[in-house]
């Protein structure tokens, strides 16, 4: 008799802790941002034509590569106000995922890895709410005549408190990262 009272006893406590728990996690997820355009305007400060630095993947993750394009060469010596525009044209309207950037600023940061022989550098103009950069708003000052690169990169959940991370070195940041594309382009006299 008492053999059979545990196995009820066993089978009770098992159909009770089955029935308490619950796949309803109130835990709200975050899903990954689908990117599938970043265009990066630069406007000379002192006048002047904007200038667009583009990538766009209207196939998403489809077979088609992302088609890059810079609209014209940067001129010698001359600082740029950048803006940092990210679209998902999969949705009908296009997402504006800049807005979901900006309302979730300490949880994103751009990151700007330059290379090249023409001393171009880049400066945060925008912070989120702990003081920290966010990069959707930048100044570009193009340095001497040269050729060079830009890779721009999208981190979500970066550790901004990392070092070097808040001027902008993407080493440490960790996070993961949500688009990254790399733009080639000129500096002219």
């Amino acid at each position: 008799m008492k053999s059979i009272t545990y196995v009820f006893i066993l089978a009770l406590i098992s159909v009770l802790t089955l029935s308490c728990s619950s796949d309803d996690d109130p835990t709200i997820v975050n899903e990954e941002e689908v990117i599938t355009t970043l265009r990066l305007t630069l406007t000379p400060e002192q006048g002047g034509t904007d200038i667009v630095f583009q990538t766009q993947d209207l196939d998403g993750d489809g077979p088609n590569a992302p088609e890059t394009t810079v609209s014209s060469p940067l001129s010698a010596s001359t600082a740029y106000t950048g803006t940092i525009q990210l679209l998902n044209e999969l949705e009908s309207p296009a997402e504006n995922i800049t807005l979901e950037v900006q309302a979730e600023d300490e949880e994103h940061q751009l990151f700007y890895t330059l290379s090249g022989n023409g001393n171009v550098s880049i400066t945060y103009t925008d912070q989120d709410s702990n003081g920290n950069p966010v990069g959707l708003n930048i100044v570009l000052n193009s340095g001497d005549a040269s050729t060079n690169s830009l890779t721009v990169t999208l981190r979500h959940e970066p550790n901004k408190d990392a070092v070097g991370v808040s001027d902008g070195d993407i080493t440490n940041a960790g996070g993961e990262t949500d688009i990254q594309t790399t733009f080639n382009f000129t500096v002219e006299n």
